[in-house]
Parts: structure tokens; C-alpha cells; sequence
């Protein structure tokens, strides 16, 4: 029974001590299960968070598979474009050296041509098709000719023989 001090008897304490024991096994079961459920929660972030990790891996791979092949095609486009670079300056040169051999023809050409005052260079030679040039003299045109064998070549047996 119990005091006015509280304190229980004996008898009683016995009592609460069963029901304490069934109340403290209530309060480990429960802390038990609660702790299970925290550790499968915590399990199941740990394996979401692995698999959110490999998939970034798997997207930074793609990301690096498609940046290294934009690379590849980028270096080879320029090792391309640097080979027709090379080409086309080596082109240039050529058609500058051709370009400077022709001016100086021109050039000794109006030299000539102003120092001599040649006829046949000044009004016999014009430009033709396709950049030949024609000749505008009666002696060098074979049609033009035809005035020189405009009577036919006899010839007798007295002239052939000798006699």
C-alpha cells in the first residue's frame, strides 16, 4: 500500500515492477522498430543517392564521349582546312610570280615599242580570239599570195630534155 509520503509497499512494487518490465520491453520494441525504420530510410537515401551518382557518371560519359568526337571532327575539319590553306598560298605565289613575269613582258613590250616605233608591232599586230595574236600582213597570208602564181607553168620537151 501506499504512504501519504508516496512511497509504494512492497506488494505494489512488485506490481509496477511487472508492468515497468512490460513498459520498458513496450519502449524497446518500439525503439527498436523505430530505429530499424530510420536505418532502412537511411538505407534507402544512401541507394538513392548512389544511383543519382551513377547516373551523373553516366551523363558526365555521354558528355565526354560527344565533346571528345566534336574534337576529333573539329581537328581533323582543321587539319583539312589547313592543307587547302597551304594550296591555295602556294597559288597565290605561283599566280603572283606569273603575274609579275607578265607585267614585265608589258612592260619590255611599251619600251620597245615606244623607243622604235616599229611598224609591224604598233599596227600590224592586233588581238585575236582567245588571246593568240593575228598578223595583218599581205605577205604572211598564203591567200593573199596568189598574185605572185597567177599564170600557169608551161613546160615543153625541149625545156624538160635540154634539147
Amino acid at each position: 500500500m501506499a504512504d501519504s509520503s508516496g512511497n509504494s509497499t512492497g506488494s505494489a512494487r512488485v506490481h509496477s515492477s511487472g508492468s515497468e518490465d512490460g513498459l520498458i520491453d513496450d519502449r524497446k520494441r518500439k525503439r527498436m522498430q523505430s530505429n530499424r525504420e530510420s536505418a532502412r530510410r537511411s538505407r534507402i537515401r544512401k541507394q538513392k543517392h548512389i544511383d543519382d551518382l551513377l547516373g551523373e557518371a553516366a551523363r558526365i560519359k555521354t558528355d565526354t564521349d560527344q565533346i571528345r568526337t566534336t574534337i576529333n571532327v573539329t581537328t581533323q575539319r582543321f587539319v583539312e582546312i589547313e592543307s587547302e590553306n597551304a594550296v591555295l598560298s602556294a597559288q597565290v605565289n605561283e599566280l603572283s610570280q606569273r603575274l609579275n613575269s607578265l607585267n614585265e613582258i608589258i612592260s619590255y613590250m611599251n619600251t620597245n615599242n615606244a623607243s622604235t616605233n616599229n611598224t609591224f608591232t604598233t599596227n600590224q599586230c592586233t588581238s585575236g580570239t582567245n588571246g593568240l595574236f593575228e598578223f595583218d600582213m599581205m605577205e604572211n597570208n598564203t591567200w593573199n599570195m596568189m598574185y605572185v602564181n597567177q599564170q600557169p607553168i608551161m613546160a615543153s620537151a625541149a625545156d624538160m630534155f635540154g634539147y
